[in-house]
């Protein structure tokens, strides 16, 4: 769902009257750049104590507008007039360190202003940004800032795009916000804001896209909202916003992106929702609606993407038509109050490529899908299905993702034939029994990422792990597997998640475990383990939490982070496991903690 958002504000960014590439061609030919702005570039220069992105090793010699000095413009009397610095977000070895100068305050004829993607950027918002009335861009999103949001860029009556996402702003949204009476977009997603949504906002009348989402906002949403003519992006999800949903929001005909989820909603989704006819994706999950799904919503001819998952929705479903809703791609009707019985045929006779049904009270064997090649993702967990699996994937070539797992499901894993390109099978909690060589082979896909088969009735040992496996989550726990744990665990190098635990094996811990450097989560809890905690863990550098408890394991714990802070219980019931945390080692006197 986040890539989905970022696609919709891409688009959105793109379409902007006055964005990058408009503000930028209007500065061909620059001057000599004033002495005054060259300063205050410097003076931000110096605030940034290191820069790995290299972007300001350019700024080197007497003129900033001549087009070396990266990410800068001029316009032809040599007054800089952008001022653009975007990291990659997803390298986290590129960022800028240091605080925002309160000279860039100081660029008069400034109009875009972005600074993004830098992480390590912290400090407040400079008052001194008011003083940029020309600015019609500021983008600042993606670094660390801290403090609360200036009222005074209430004063920049030219702004029309606000995005300060992803940073660690706190305190109201300022109500002096709402005389930007020229903003097209704001976003001020994934801070730490909190308050109401202020009713100044309702002069925003030109406003196309609205994120706040990921704050700790409250109260309800506002009645106003259905103002916003020409708006086609809401985001407000992962909140704390309450009440019903305001009728005058399904006046929005233009909007085509709607995420209310994880809020405190209540009441029921109004017929008015048939109203939305130029919407492509509505979320409203992990809120507090009940009642009926109404059957206005298969008059939503673009809808491609529905989740009212986590809620009080209750039977019967509206009965949707061939031609209702037939751009629908993805449905998550998971966990409400629904006793389906079957999967609908108005949803298994479609081309979907996502259907989660978890909690839907589902009888009988595994549905049968007419359009089975579509299908990438399908949890139909957490219900009552029955049977076998056989021939559940035939014919599923583009599936990468199942969840089966809380059914009544028994059958023999070597039964299981997944396509190739599958990456995550999660079948725990079943009646599933056979051996793990069924679906760890040399055979077994390098797409395959997950795999939960705990909670069942499988046996046998662990087999032996050939190289080119990707698995980074193995959780094999709670069933009846023997022998040992094969020192060939140690080809699994991009593993992050080990459970093995409530099993029967014995042996040692192999010293090769040591070698899986990503590890971050070790279960080997009661087993029959026997023999020492092998001191090649302490090469684990990320461990958030293993546990040894109930084996017979005997020796010194490896006595360095975090084994020895971990708490006793991860080492209780074994036979003579010694050192910190648990009692001193006999005749070893017990050390300070590393």
């Amino acid at each position: 769902m986040q890539i989905l958002v970022w696609v919709f504000e891409v688009l959105f960014i793109s379409s902007l009257v006055g964005v990058f590439p408009l503000s930028l061609a209007e500065t061909t030919s620059p001057g000599v750049c004033s002495e005054a702005d060259r300063a205050a570039l410097l003076a931000f220069k110096a605030k940034i104590v290191k820069d790995t992105t290299g972007i300001l090793s350019s700024w080197i010699g007497r003129d900033c507008c001549g087009g070396d000095w990266e990410g800068v413009q001029c316009n032809p009397a040599g007054r800089v007039t952008t001022l653009a610095l975007q990291g990659p977000v997803k390298d986290s070895s590129m960022y800028m360190k240091g605080t925002l100068s309160s000279s860039l305050g100081s660029l008069p004829f400034l109009q875009v202003l972005v600074i993004s993607g830098m992480k390590l950027i912290t400090g407040p918002i400079p008052d001194s940004f008011s003083k940029l009335t020309r600015l019609t861009q500021l983008v600042l999103e993606d670094n660390s800032l801290r403090g609360n949001i200036p009222s005074g860029l209430g004063l920049l009556s030219h702004l029309q795009t606000l995005s300060l996402a992803g940073n660690h702003l706190k305190g109201p949204v300022p109500p002096s916000l709402g005389n930007l009476r020229n903003l097209g977009m704001i976003n001020l997603g994934r801070n730490s804001l909190s308050g109401p949504i202020p009713a100044s906002l309702k002069n925003l009348h030109l406003l196309q896209s609205f994120d706040l989402s990921f704050n700790s906002l409250s109260g309800f949403i506002p009645e106003f909202i259905g103002q916003f003519r020409n708006i086609t992006f809401i985001d407000l999800s992962n909140n704390q916003l309450s009440a019903h949903l305001p009728i005058s929001m399904f006046n929005l005909v233009s909007l085509s992106y709607l995420s209310l989820s994880h809020n405190q909603l209540t009441g029921t989704i109004p017929e008015q929702v048939g109203n939305l006819k130029s919407l492509t994706s509505l979320s409203l999950s992990s809120n507090k609606f009940i009642g009926h799904i109404p059957a206005s919503i298969s008059r939503l001819q673009n809808l491609w993407s529905l989740n009212l998952s986590r809620n009080g929705f209750s039977d019967p479903l509206p009965d949707v038509s061939n031609r209702g809703i037939p751009s629908l791609l993805s449905i998550d009707l998971s966990f409400n109050n629904l006793s389906l019985g079957t999967v609908p045929k108005w949803i298994t006779d479609r081309q979907l490529s996502d259907v989660n049904l978890a909690g839907c009270k589902l009888r009988g064997s595994l549905p049968r899908f007419t359009r089975p090649d579509s299908l990438s993702s399908i949890d139909l967990s957490n219900n009552f299905l029955t049977g076998s699996i056989s021939t559940f994937f035939t014919k599923m070539t583009s599936l990468q993702k199942v969840k089966l797992s809380n059914n009544l499901l028994k059958f023999d894993l070597s039964e299981l034939k997944v396509p190739d390109g599958i990456s995550s099978i999660d079948l725990h909690s079943n009646q599933v029994c056979g051996s793990l060589s069924s679906i760890l082979n040399n055979r077994t896909s390098s797409f395959l990422e997950v795999i939960d088969v705990s909670n069942n009735l499988i046996s046998g040992t662990i087999p032996e792990f050939s190289e080119g496996l990707n698995l980074n989550e193995l959780n094999i726990g709670s069933n009846k597997i023997a022998g040992q744990i094969p020192s060939s665990i140690s080809n699994l190098i991009e593993l992050e998640r080990l459970d093995v635990s409530r099993n029967l094996i014995t042996g040692t811990i192999p010293m090769s475990l040591g070698r899986l450097a990503n590890l971050h989560w070790l279960d080997l809890s009661i087993n029959r383990l026997t023999g020492r905690i092998p001191t090649s863990l302490l090469g684990i550098k990320f461990m958030r939490h293993a546990s040894f408890r109930a084996n017979r394991l005997c020796g010194e714990i490896p006595q360095g982070r975090p084994y020895n802070i971990f708490p006793a219980s991860a080492y209780a019931h074994n036979l003579c496991l010694c050192g910190k945390p648990m009692l001193p080692c006999r005749g070893k006197k017990q050390e300070t903690s590393q």
